[in-house]
């Protein structure tokens, strides 16, 4: 522990005494940021710096310390994290370490924080994100902890079922000429993996495979593939003589006591439960990162205090919402939810994806549905920054802002209806003989009827982009940022309107994602408006009018880091494909490897 001590103080001493120069230099002449200004404006930027309390952004005293931590969890959270849930989703080989690698480089950012926070003045007290950031890391540190005990269950189980039918009585040889043939074929089972991600790129996802299959081999791939989904997990029978499954804990006194203890303790109901919660903290655990993320900006900013808290929820929330749209958006077009008929294409029927994903509403009823589910919570909350006062007409515009998405959501659900449809049609449907109606293909359904043509959503955000981006605000910045984001979901609504014309044009006639050009348009105005949208805060604003910097600042910045991570999204699901098609052995997967390529 003293070593650790001594080396933690020295680490911490080398970073401040190489930052500390040109930290200094900056709060001479730059007001606590770098600047290549001259240094009479300099000066005068330092001069304009708004009176009220210190944030940490301005406090230079071991500022080296604060980007050390920055950079680590940066690191962690927003590169090492998302590849491990990837790898989680895949059920690779590579999620242990991966996660453990992300376990390493959270502890050294937080003990650079705790060092920072002791050295340092308290400059925002009881702030959300020291609490939020420890409890979303004792719950990363379960989750890390629950996947290896998975691990170590699954062998135990493998073991246990390969011992059991080694002594029970022998194979015949029709049985094993029956599980040869499952094996050689391979098809997909409508039922997925508990922890499946539905987004059709797993393995043994019935949406990849469109394929018919006969009665008798549907039972024989029931029978077998099904004792060998319970039993066994990515090859866990191999796991005991393959080193390379075993990973990096292979024959240590760690994996020894594991193996011998975890079996004991985790079974049942009891592993049933543990499961099941590794496959929430699977799917929410990226957002959670994010929920610390946006806090640490909150408090290094100094910003949300007092009653100006309620402006910044409003805009980080709003805007979060939106940047999670835009990434779904993106995930669409790469073949997410492909099961769902949600990326594109035509939606499977319940013989391939099974009755529960059959029954899955269309995309653009979801959206509706959020929609409308924001329209009816915001009208209520639109006033709560100034409760039991009067009423402006800026609360009445935004209230009408939400009376519209409350209308356009509703209207978007009824429009998805298929019995709203059908009733729509019944004045001409009734006008004809049934014995017409059945034989005469002129009364058939058009093609177009077997995708959803839905613009109500994108009517919806393009007026709210025309209305934001010509709404009054209290300084020019302001209102030219609002109009930049304004501007982006006008844009948004554009290119939703010219995938829909090639949808119109040319209907989807595969289960396989169609991927529109025009929806990475969609995903990059989504996003870069939703962060512009978080950005476009009152205490933000002021905070760069104080520094002298314009929209043009905030508009390059968000278009430049939007792209970064539309990039890094594209990357880390191809990386799940990649692992989760190393991780499939079967015969039929090598032979359509690149069907969806």
């Amino acid at each position: 522990m003293p070593r650790r001590r001594v080396l933690a103080v020295a680490a911490a001493a080398l970073l401040l005494g190489l930052l500390s120069p040109v930290l200094a230099h900056c709060d001479e002449h730059g007001g606590g940021k770098c600047s290549m200004d001259m240094p009479m404006n300099a000066t005068k930027l330092a001069g304009e710096q708004p009176e009220g309390p210190q944030s940490y952004w301005s406090l230079t005293n071991h500022s080296g310390l604060m980007y050390a931590h920055v950079a680590l969890e940066i690191i962690g959270w927003l590169i090492i994290l998302p590849v491990g849930v990837m790898f989680s989703i895949a059920h690779s080989r590579y999620t242990l370490p991966t996660q453990f690698v992300f376990l390493i480089v959270n502890a050294f950012a937080l003990l650079l924080g705790v060092i920072y926070n002791h050295n340092t003045p308290e400059l925002y007290e009881n702030n959300a994100h020291s609490k939020t950031g420890w409890a979303i890391t004792w719950i990363a540190s379960a989750w890390v902890f629950m996947g290896l005990v998975q691990v170590y269950t699954d062998r135990k189980n493998a073991h246990s079922f390969e011992h059991t039918v080694s002594e029970s009585q022998p194979l015949s040889a029709e049985a094993m000429a029956q599980y040869q043939r499952v094996q050689d074929m391979q098809l997909p089972n409508p039922s997925r993996w508990s922890v499946d991600s539905g987004q059709g790129t797993e393995r043994n996802s019935a949406s990849l495979f469109g394929h018919s299959r006969s009665p008798s081999t549907e039972s024989e791939n029931e029978q077998f593939i099904g004792q060998t989904r319970k039993y066994s997990q990515d090859d866990d029978d191999e796991f005991e003589d393959n080193p390379e499954k075993r990973g990096f804990l292979h024959n240590t006194a760690v994996d020894k006591f594991l193996s011998r203890n975890v079996a004991r303790f985790y079974v049942g109901r009891t592993f049933k439960v543990l499961r099941a919660l590794y496959v929430i903290i699977d799917r929410v655990i990226l957002v959670l990162g994010f929920l610390a993320i946006a806090t640490g900006t909150v408090v290094y900013g100094g910003i949300a205090r007092g009653n100006h808290i309620f402006n910044i929820l409003a805009h980080y929330i709003k805007g979060s919402i939106f940047l999670g749209y835009g990434l779904l958006t993106l995930g669409r077009w790469m073949g997410a939810f492909a099961d769902f008929g949600w990326a594109w294409n035509v939606k499977p029927p319940k013989e391939v994806v099974g009755r529960r994903r059959a029954a899955v509403p269309s995309a653009e009823f979801t959206e509706s549905f959020v929609i409308f589910l924001y329209g009816c919570t915001n009208v209520f909350l639109e006033h709560l920054a100034a409760w039991g006062g009067a009423w402006t007409a800026q609360d009445l515009e935004h209230v009408s802002i939400s009376v519209m998405f409350f209308g356009g959501g509703l209207l978007g659900m009824i429009i998805e209806s298929r019995r709203i449809r059908e009733l729509l049609n019944s004045s001409v449907v009734l006008s004809q003989p049934a014995s017409h109606y059945h034989m005469d293909d002129s009364w058939q359904a058009p093609k177009s009827y077997r995708f959803s043509l839905n613009p109500m959503p994108a009517l919806v955000i393009l007026l709210l982009g025309k209305m934001m981006g010509s709404h009054h605000q209290s300084s020019m910045l302001s209102t030219m940022v609002h109009k930049q984001w304004g501007n982006m979901f006008m844009g948004f609504a554009l290119a939703r309107a010219v995938t829909y014309i090639m949808m119109y044009l040319s209907p989807p006639t595969s289960f396989l994602p169609s991927r529109p050009p025009s929806e990475i348009l969609t995903a990059f105005c989504l996003v870069a408006g939703g962060i512009t949208f978080m950005v476009s805060n009152k205490d933000t604003v002021a905070a760069l009018e104080s520094y002298d910097l314009d929209a043009m600042f905030t508009f390059t910045v968000t278009v430049g880091f939007t792209a970064l991570l539309l990039a890094w999204t594209t990357v880390l699901i191809a990386i799940k494909g990649w692992a989760a098609r190393r991780e499939n052995t079967s015969q039929f997967a090598k032979r359509n490897a690149g069907a969806l390529a």
